[in-house]
C-alpha cells in the first residue's frame, strides 16, 4: 500500500511563505497523481492542487497565481509552494495518491491519504 506523510507546516502571518511536502512510499507512486487538499474546522474538505501521473497539473481557482505545486525526485515527493497566505488558508494540509493518470481535484477519486500538516494563518 502506498504510504504518505506530509511535514512544512506551522504559524505564519498574513502576506506570509510557507512549503508544505509530501513524502510517498510503494508501488506504482510514479503512475499515480498526487494532490493537496485541505480542510478548516466546520468547513468540507477541498482540492487545493494536484499534478497527475502525466505530469500536468491544476490548481483551485482560489489559490492560483499564490501556490504553486511539483514533483521532485524519482516523482514520489510533491511540494507545495504557498506565497501571500491569506487567513481564508488557515486548514489542516492532507497529501492524497490516486490511480488516474490526469490531475483532478476530486477527493473520491484519491485512494491513500496523509494524515495532514496544520497551516495557521494570522493577522
Amino acid at each position: 500500500q502506498i504510504k504518505l506523510v506530509e511535514s512544512g507546516g506551522g504559524s505564519v502571518q498574513v502576506g506570509g511563505s510557507l512549503t508544505l511536502s509530501c513524502v510517498a512510499s510503494g508501488y506504482v507512486v510514479s503512475d499515480y497523481s498526487l494532490s493537496w487538499f485541505r480542510q478548516a474546522p466546520g468547513k468540507e474538505r477541498e482540492g487545493v492542487a494536484c499534478v497527475g501521473g502525466d505530469g500536468r497539473s491544476t490548481y483551485a481557482d482560489s489559490v492560483k497565481g499564490r501556490f504553486t505545486v511539483s514533483r521532485t525526485g524519482q516523482k514520489d515527493i510533491i511540494i507545495l509552494q504557498m506565497s501571500n497566505l491569506q487567513s481564508e488558508d488557515t486548514a489542516m494540509y492532507f497529501c492524497a495518491a490516486g490511480p488516474y493518470g490526469s490531475p483532478s481535484l476530486d477527493g473520491v477519486e484519491f485512494l491513500y491519504w496523509g494524515q495532514g500538516t496544520q497551516v495557521t494563518v494570522s493577522s
